[in-house]
């Protein structure tokens, strides 16, 4: 978890639950989504509010069967090849976290950058 922080680690808030009980019993959850393999949709057509939570789980196993069956309609899956098992948790969570960031339009986020202008003529490698 501190290698994923960085030099952002100063900007993390890390909180530890014993299980998804301890979870749900500590925060008041109005909207949830749940990431699976198993998931019935696409991860594109879920509606993202403010403030809600995605839950994914343990990299080698993913959420309780029991715990997404539960929460049927809350599940979403993010589109992989036939043959491909998964995505590993911290491309899963990238992957979603901007989609989400993006539909709330990134708040907070800064979404322009200061580019220093074209490269003259004759300088610089082949263009990508």
């Amino acid at each position: 978890m501190r290698r994923a922080g960085l030099d952002y680690w100063h900007l993390v808030d890390v909180r530890e639950y014993e299980n998804l009980d301890d979870f749900f019993a500590r925060n008041r959850v109005a909207q949830m989504w749940c990431l699976s393999t198993k998931a019935p949709r696409s991860y594109t057509q879920a509606q993202f509010a403010d403030g809600c939570y995605l839950l994914f789980g343990k990299e080698t196993r993913g959420l309780p069967e029991d715990f997404l069956n539960r929460h049927y309609d809350e599940c979403i899956r993010i589109p992989m090849l036939p043959d491909i098992r998964s995505l590993n948790l911290s491309n899963a969570a990238a992957i979603t976290v901007y989609e989400a960031l993006r539909q709330l339009s990134f708040p907070g986020l800064q979404d322009f950058g200061k580019m220093r202008g074209p490269i003259p003529e004759g300088f610089g490698g082949n263009a990508l």
